[in-house]
């Protein structure tokens, strides 16, 4: 007998994935040690929220846990970058799993009703605009923003 959310490949998937960490972690040990233990929390809420988020009954209450699984993934990725940059990680092996991470997302957006896409389209900013607010507009009255 299996359940729900053992049947979804993101979740075998996201189980590898644990399991790869957990072997990795154990080698990391004094000035890596925080990124471990960030690491080892973010990779197991991947497949915590997808079994989690499998069961709910409504839409919204998926999506929000696939959600909240996707942001693990793209932090597990984040944590490596910083693990790779500190010589903590093998380049092939990081960029491997990061691959594995890429495609975690790319289910987990699906299933979550989510468009994905690996980088934005940075064309869509304009040239050398710039916006410190969080607002969606660009703000004119700023002299690096006029459009003249």
């Amino acid at each position: 007998m299996s359940l729900g959310h053992e049947q979804l490949d993101v979740y075998r998937l996201s189980i590898d994935y644990v399991a790869w960490v957990f072997g990795q972690a154990s080698n990391l040990t004094g000035t890596h040690r925080h990124a471990r233990d960030q690491w080892l929390r973010a990779s197991q809420s991947i497949p915590l929220n997808i079994a989690d988020g499998n069961g709910k009954s409504t839409e919204p209450d998926r999506r929000k846990y696939f959600e909240i699984a996707r942001g693990s993934a793209l932090e597990c990725a984040a944590i490596q970058d910083v693990l790779r940059v500190s010589d903590a990680l093998n380049d092939k092996e990081h960029q491997h799993r990061k691959g594995h991470l890429d495609r975690i997302a790319a289910m987990l957006s699906k299933l979550g009703g989510r468009g994905y896409s690996v980088a934005e389209d940075s064309g869509i900013y304009g040239a050398n605009r710039i916006d410190p607010d969080p607002d969606s507009d660009i703000d004119t009255d700023c002299p690096e923003n006029s459009l003249t």
